[in-house]
């Protein structure tokens, strides 16, 4: 609700950037905050799940600072083995604890076990 909403003053809101009305502002969206990967810590551990399988679980970057289907993404090709992400966790199938370490650090992350 606007404050001067149905009185004479009422104006309808406008874009900040190029001064059209919000329904009709053609303006890009703001790209979106990212945090320097040398500003963040990731935990890397090995998960066993049901029926001997083992996952190689990534956590600590937060979902909003960073494009984590595009690091996954790295991972994945880098290790030759499928993945997902789940619940701000990156998971690499099988045992890829020492491989995914050495491609964080490449990529700047500050990285603990």
């Amino acid at each position: 609700m606007r404050l001067f909403e149905g009185t004479e003053f009422d104006r309808p809101p406008r874009c900040d950037d190029c001064g059209q009305l919000e329904a009709d502002c053609q303006c890009p969206p703001p790209p979106p905050r990212r945090i320097p990967p040398a500003e963040q810590t990731a935990r890397v551990s090995i998960e066993k799940r049901k029926k001997g399988k083992s996952v190689t679980v990534i956590r600590g970057l937060p979902a909003d600072g960073n494009d984590l289907p595009e690091l996954l993404t790295k991972l994945k090709n880098a290790c030759g083995a499928g993945g997902t992400v789940k619940d701000e966790a990156i998971e690499i199938q099988g045992k890829q604890c020492e491989r995914v370490k050495e491609i964080l650090l490449q990529l700047g992350f500050n990285v603990k076990p």
